[in-house]
């Protein structure tokens, strides 16, 4: 099984959410990330989802999506030249000594620290997933009080001349 990105705009109503959702849940597809914000484009929503299947299944989600009434269009971008990007915050135990160990291994991630507290760091990291996951494998050992992850965001890169389905290049 391998992850797709899609990307959705819809209209910025309620209850747009809950109808892609659940066209997911009644053909039993997990959702393996789900990123909503506005767009570009006043009462226009962007969705990025991020799934798990093989080329059929996705085929079918994004006929699925773009059916539904207030979605105006959903492109694949798994295979385009695109940003993937993921934002964390990681809360890490920073006892005595172990700060500057940590203030320095953020930096090398080109990470940032946000929050200081009396016995943590707050960390804030932004870039491609895997870089993620190797700075939450290096803190692990600290000790993680919490982590909160955005989910995968996405953009096709300017320049390369592919248009969306209905015209529109992301």
């Amino acid at each position: 099984m391998e992850k797709h990105t899609l990307i959705a705009l819809m209209e910025d109503k309620p209850g747009v959410l809950n109808r892609v959702s659940g066209l997911f849940r009644r053909r039993n597809y997990n959702i393996e990330s789900l990123s909503v914000g506005h767009s570009e484009t006043g009462g226009i929503s962007r969705m990025t989802i991020v799934v798990n299947g093989d080329e059929r299944i996705v085929e079918q989600v994004v006929k699925q999506l773009d059916k539904l009434v207030n979605v105006t269009d959903v492109i694949d971008v798994s295979h385009r030249d695109s940003v993937f990007r993921e934002l964390a915050l990681i809360k890490v135990n920073a006892g005595p000594g172990k700060r500057s160990e940590i203030i320095e291994l953020t930096s090398v991630f080109r990470a940032r620290v946000v929050d200081v507290g009396a016995t943590s760091l707050t960390v804030e990291i932004t870039g491609p997933e895997s870089r993620v996951n190797s700075l939450i494998g290096l803190l692990e050992p600290y000790g993680i009080e919490e982590l909160a992850r955005t989910g995968r965001v996405a953009m096709v890169r300017s320049g390369n001349g592919n248009g969306s389905s209905r015209g529109i290049d992301f």
